[in-house]
């Protein structure tokens, strides 16, 4: 095989005698390149954010910011990765360097240049073009959109000189070399190997290599996005004897409307390329990506990881249960389809074998006419839910002729409402139903408290999701208040 290596700032540097569980954040300081800060390892501040190559849809490549503390450095295998200390240099500083020095964006220092890394990732953003700031507020007359700076923690220096730092930047220059890299292709994925003995990280070649691995080898960590990893290895201490890498794999890649009248989403695919993949199509799930951690994480974060992880607070699965979806499972022995609202068997324990890899998720068309997501947590982004609540109700002439609910972080496991659903059906849609349906909907689960929210609380926030639903719904002019 031949010798791994990533290719950091246009150097290639070998991976070989690297251990299996170093991050890239570690790796990227023990070269030197500690612009690379650590401030939460959990992907939560954007202190380690980096640039990373990735593929375009149109065969160029788009610069994607990461966090590099949930990253292996193996899984950098033969990719190319920016820190802020290649954007630019003291003599020559890159234009969001310039632009944050010049704004004032920078006290302490210690987030700067992850800010920078994520500003330098919606700069070269591909469509990206000045015009009116929209309503919103969240974009700037140069297109900017200022979300791509909210997995980005300051402490300091206050938001405002950076907001105004991104939104004074103008276009790549003509001979930027990082503008011009997005003309040519991204690296292919790499068949990687790394370590022996106590602990190996691989990435096979096909998925036929990674089943049979699997088969003889049941107990292997499995990854693909690698942001649950990350958590796992830095703040657990986990060391698994084998971490089997999948993200690349194509079959686990598929994003495609069948003629069996089903949406397939592969497994392995990012949370940002589903987003960009299906443009709106399906309108719950585009209400939960912005919600869904931060770009950084996005960027990394798989359907299939965020389903394997069976955790309660999942905000796609409450989403996803609504949708009616069902997990295609894969195995050296086969495949099998099993519906979601079985999949979740206990806390964080699935139907999912140890030799069976979720292949993708499957979505049954067509898609419900009134959908929504509703999650609550303490902060608006970037934040874990302390309760998520999937809605999709099908109206026939007003009156409701189906109704799937899907919640999360009311029980063990994410769930459906199903009593809450059969007190709606055949019901009218109005107000009245909405909230004799509340009252139902706030006794399902099994709600606990926490440090993030009490029961109780858990319980009132479900009825009011369903009632903040009829709010938005246009109803009969006869029910609309005067």
């Amino acid at each position: 095989m031949d010798p791994i290596g990533v290719t950091v700032n246009g150097v290639t540097h070998p991976l070989r005698g690297v251990a299996v569980h170093t991050s890239a954040l570690d790796w990227l300081r023990d070269l030197g390149l500690t612009g690379c800060k650590e401030g939460c390892a959990e992907g939560e501040c954007g202190a380690c954010a980096v640039l990373l190559a990735a593929p375009r849809d149109d065969g160029g490549t788009e610069w994607t910011t990461v966090n590099a503390c949930l990253v292996p450095a193996a899984a950098l295998d033969g990719q190319e990765v920016v820190t802020a200390e290649g954007l630019g240099s003291p003599e020559h500083p890159h234009p969001v360097q310039a632009g944050l020095a010049e704004a004032g964006g920078s006290q302490c220092g210690y987030c700067t240049p992850g800010f920078a890394c994520s500003m330098a990732g919606e700069f070269y953003r591909a469509g990206r073009t000045a015009g009116d700031e929209t309503a919103d507020g969240h974009h700037g007359p140069n297109g900017f959109d200022l979300h791509a700076l909210s997995g980005n923690l300051c402490r300091c220096t206050g938001y405002r000189p950076i907001r105004d730092a991104a939104y004074a930047l103008g276009e790549p220059d003509a001979h930027d070399p990082l503008a011009a890299r997005r003309e040519r292709p991204a690296p292919g994925p790499a068949a990687t190997r790394l370590g022996d003995g106590d602990e190996r990280f691989v990435r096979p070649a096909s998925l036929d290599e990674a089943l049979t691995l699997l088969r003889d080898e049941p107990e292997a960590m499995v990854v693909a996005g690698t942001t649950d990893w990350g958590v796992e290895v830095n703040l657990r201490g986990r060391r698994a004897a084998l971490t089997i890498a999948i993200e690349r794999l194509p079959e686990l890649r598929t994003l495609a409307f069948s003629d069996d009248a089903s949406l397939e989403i592969g497994a392995a695919l990012s949370l940002s390329e589903i987003e960009r993949g299906l443009d709106g199509r399906v309108p719950l799930l585009a209400e939960v990506f912005p919600q869904f951690a931060s770009p950084l994480i996005r960027n990394r974060a798989t359907i299939g990881g965020n389903l394997g992880t069976a955790s309660p607070i999942g905000d796609t699965s409450p989403a996803l249960l609504a949708l009616e979806a069902r997990v295609v499972l894969v195995s050296a022995d086969g495949e099998r389809e099993v519906d979601l609202a079985e999949y979740f068997t206990g806390y964080r324990q699935t139907l999912r074998r140890d030799d069976e890899l979720i292949r993708a998720v499957r979505i049954p068309m067509p898609l419900a006419g009134l959908a929504a997501f509703h999650k609550i947590a303490k902060r608006r982004f970037d934040d874990i839910s302390s309760v998520a609540v999937g809605f999709a109700l099908d109206l026939d002439d007003g009156v409701i002729a189906s109704a799937r609910i899907g919640l999360g972080g009311v029980a063990a496991t994410p769930i459906r409402a199903r009593a809450t659903e059969a007190a709606l059906m055949g019901r009218e849609w109005n107000r009245e139903t909405a909230r004799e349906a509340a009252s139902v909907l706030g006794t399902e689960g099994t709600p606990m408290s926490d440090h993030r929210a009490s029961a109780e609380y858990r319980a009132l926030m479900l009825g009011t999701a369903l009632l903040k639903l009829s709010r938005s719904t246009p109803f009969t002019t006869e029910e609309v208040p005067a």
